[in-house]
């Protein structure tokens, strides 16, 4: 789809666009009328390794060396990014003192060279491993001095560079959620599944940040849409419902496109990274290269496989979907998968997905034990 060069010209295409697509996501969802499990044929879920508590992010490097994170949403985790062993044993990332932060202690542990509330691990091919901190454990208050973006050298296990965000790239309200790196290592790309939701992206060279797209209509959530998990809306205790905005992202083998979306919304964004690169282009201008691709709903972690397919978490659904060019399949339901969230890719192309297991946790599940187990599956078969 061209972008859109006025207002009333992007809305009127996106109205009839999201109207084709939505019908076309409804013939779909209507043809997966069995789990995977249940029928023990497809690709299937291999499970990896289970984790004692909350598991949000997963990454894989090209040497196959894995790494996995726990944010502090409803507990304080001791361990925040570890790399995960052959025997699924825990080892704190890069070292014990940056692992060492906790609620009890923040007279104590200074935020800026300590993990906070890590949301997310993702390896380069360049022999980085990238970690993005919004500092804010619960998803509420940031600590001030905790948001960073921090890159670390696999060759030597250390940190080599801490990106720091003040309150004009990481406000009160704001969670920096997911991260994806250029081929060429120059940019990163953040979404902001906050109160406001935006993308951040920072230039690597120059160790700039900046906000776009903040409080676009893309990058917000949907409040026509309630995100629902087995047909019943996901509400916390206190009865609010699950509000967050631009969360998933991905970027496209060549780099010339990302694509991002809201967990409570239903449409699937990009836009062609030359746009937000380019510091000199207005707010207006960056707004009106974002184009809308498809209907999804509800979904969290996006991924792009070498293959250029990308993989889409149906956290309503229990289910998996691969988009390819203007096709959408499910490529499988297993409601032993109780929210798909971050997706990686080995080197021998397996597929991996962490499973956060969000409706379960203690903020809408009363009976739900703080410290929660989730697993990390294999998608087998695909």
């Amino acid at each position: 789809m061209a972008p859109i060069s006025t207002p009333l010209g992007r809305i009127l295409l996106l109205t009839l666009s999201l109207a084709a697509f939505a019908q076309a996501g409804i013939a779909q969802e209507s043809s997966d009328k069995h789990d995977n499990h249940a029928r023990g044929r497809g690709p299937q879920l291999q499970l990896v390794a289970t984790f004692e508590h909350q598991v949000t992010g997963m990454t894989v490097t090209p040497d196959g060396r894995k790494f996995v994170n726990f944010p502090r949403w409803t507990e304080d985790t001791p361990i925040s990014v570890a790399e995960l062993g052959a025997s699924g044993d825990l080892r704190p990332y890069p070292d014990p003192e940056w692992n060492s932060w906790r609620n009890a202690r923040r007279d104590k542990v200074t935020p800026q060279d300590h993990w906070v509330c890590v949301q997310s691990v993702v390896a380069d091919k360049h022999g980085n491993l990238w970690v993005i901190d919004p500092g804010a454990p619960a998803q509420s208050l940031v600590v001030p001095g905790a948001p960073k973006l921090v890159r670390i050298d696999l060759a030597s296990n250390r940190v080599a560079q801490v990106y720091a965000f003040d309150e004009t790239i990481a406000p009160q309200g704001s969670y920096l959620n997911d991260v994806r790196i250029s081929p060429d290592g120059r940019f990163v790309y953040i979404t902001d599944s906050g109160v406001r939701g935006a993308v951040v992206v920072v230039d690597t060279a120059s160790g700039s940040a900046r906000r776009v797209l903040d409080g676009d209509p893309s990058t917000q959530a949907d409040e026509t849409v309630t995100v629902k998990v087995d047909g019943k809306p996901l509400q916390q205790t206190d009865g609010r419902r699950v509000s967050f905005s631009a969360d998933g992202i991905a970027l496209s083998p060549d780099g010339r496109y990302l694509y991002w979306q809201a967990v409570k919304g239903k449409t699937l964004y990009r836009i062609a990274t030359d746009a937000l690169q380019n510091a000199q282009l207005s707010p207006q201008q960056v707004a009106a290269r974002v184009e809308a691709v498809g209907i999804d709903g509800p979904a969290d972690g996006l991924w792009f496989d070498e293959r250029g397919r990308l993989y889409v978490s149906s956290v309503e659904h229990h289910a998996i979907r691969v988009r390819d060019g203007e096709r959408v399949d499910t490529l499988l339901r297993d409601r032993n998968l109780v929210w798909p969230d971050t997706f990686s890719e080995g080197a021998d192309g397996t597929i991996y997905v962490t499973d956060s297991r969000i409706p379960e946790m203690s903020w809408f599940d009363p009976q739900s034990p703080i410290a929660l187990p989730t697993r990390l599956y294999a998608i087998r078969g695909r």
